[in-house]
Formats: structure tokens, C-alpha cells, sequence
């Protein structure tokens, strides 16, 4: 384990939030998609159900997407600025089945300010421990998806979501045939 549970948690999340929208695909179109992905991500609190929700959603998932790539100086302003733009209050909680972890808001506060001051304390995590270099963007040409590596050898280099890594080897193995 490389970093807590709850970092780890919160990093798989925004993974998966920003990579909802990579390679011009948008899987969070309507409120159905994001309460799916929510309950996927085992993310609940107060939701309002509306049209400005999501598209707070859809705002945040881009400035994740511009904090992963990050270097380290730029990543803490922004890191920094999303905690303050929350009005984080970092509490220790322990509920649904999960022992003690780190919440930045109350379950009361706005799904995007939640979902951010997560994800920023995950990627605080990630700055303090020097780390940055596990976030990644897809190694595929034809892929912007983001990764997060937790490999023990930081080896892993291509997305989740599709089949990039084998891909990208089949079009390497042909070409080493053609020449």
C-alpha cells in the first residue's frame, strides 16, 4: 500500500470522474449516469437531482484533469484553491461499513464540493509524499484517458478504460514484423 486506503479511494475516483469524459466520450450525459456513477464509486451525501449539479460535476472533472497533470508548485495552488473554494473542514469519520477515514466536507455540502475537497486531500497526499510521477496520462497515441499508478514498480503506463496497453503491443509486435 502506497498511500491509506481513503487516499487511494479518492484518487480511484477522480480517475474515474475524469476519464468519464476522455477521448471525447461523455458518460456523465444526464442525472442517471452520474447517480450510477456515484453508487459505483460508493459516493453518497445530499444530492439536489439538478442540471447545475451536474454541470458542477463536469467543471470539476476538468479541473482534475488539469491538476493531475500537474507539476508540483502548480498542483498545491490548485490544490489549495479547491480546498478553500469548499470551505474544507477535514473531519475523521467512520461510516457504512468503512472503518476511520478523512471526509473534507459534511455529507451536507454541495456532490462537487465533496467530490472535490476529496479529491484534493488525496492528491495533498500525493504532493506530500512526493508522488506526483504516479499520475499519468494514458501512454496510447490515441488515448487522453488518465492513470494512476500504484504499482510497486511504477510500471503501469496505459488506461482502464478500453484496451490500450494490448493495442498499443499488438501494433508495436506488427511493426517489428513489417521491418
Amino acid at each position: 500500500m502506497i498511500f491509506t486506503p481513503d487516499t487511494e479511494s479518492a484518487l480511484r475516483t477522480a480517475v474515474n470522474l475524469i476519464n468519464s469524459g476522455a477521448n471525447g466520450a461523455e458518460l456523465l450525459d444526464d442525472d442517471a449516469e452520474l447517480t450510477q456513477f456515484l453508487a459505483r464509486e460508493g459516493f453518497y451525501g445530499s444530492r439536489t437531482h439538478e442540471g447545475a449539479e451536474l454541470e458542477s460535476i463536469h467543471r470539476l472533472r476538468g479541473t482534475l484533469r488539469t491538476l493531475w497533470t500537474s507539476e508540483a508548485d502548480e498542483a498545491a495552488e490548485l490544490v489549495n484553491g479547491i480546498l478553500r473554494d469548499v470551505h474544507a473542514l477535514p473531519q475523521l469519520m467512520k461510516h457504512d461499513g468503512l472503518d476511520w477515514h478523512l471526509h473534507g466536507t459534511t455529507h451536507a455540502a454541495p456532490l462537487a464540493d465533496r467530490m472535490g475537497a476529496e479529491a484534493a486531500m488525496a492528491i495533498l497526499d500525493v504532493i506530500r509524499s512526493q508522488e506526483l510521477s504516479r499520475l499519468l496520462v494514458c501512454a496510447a497515441d490515441d488515448c487522453d484517458a488518465v492513470v494512476l499508478d500504484l504499482s510497486r514498480n511504477r510500471s503501469k503506463r496505459f488506461c482502464d478504460t478500453g484496451n490500450c496497453a494490448n493495442r498499443t503491443h499488438v501494433a508495436a509486435y506488427r511493426a517489428r514484423q513489417r521491418g
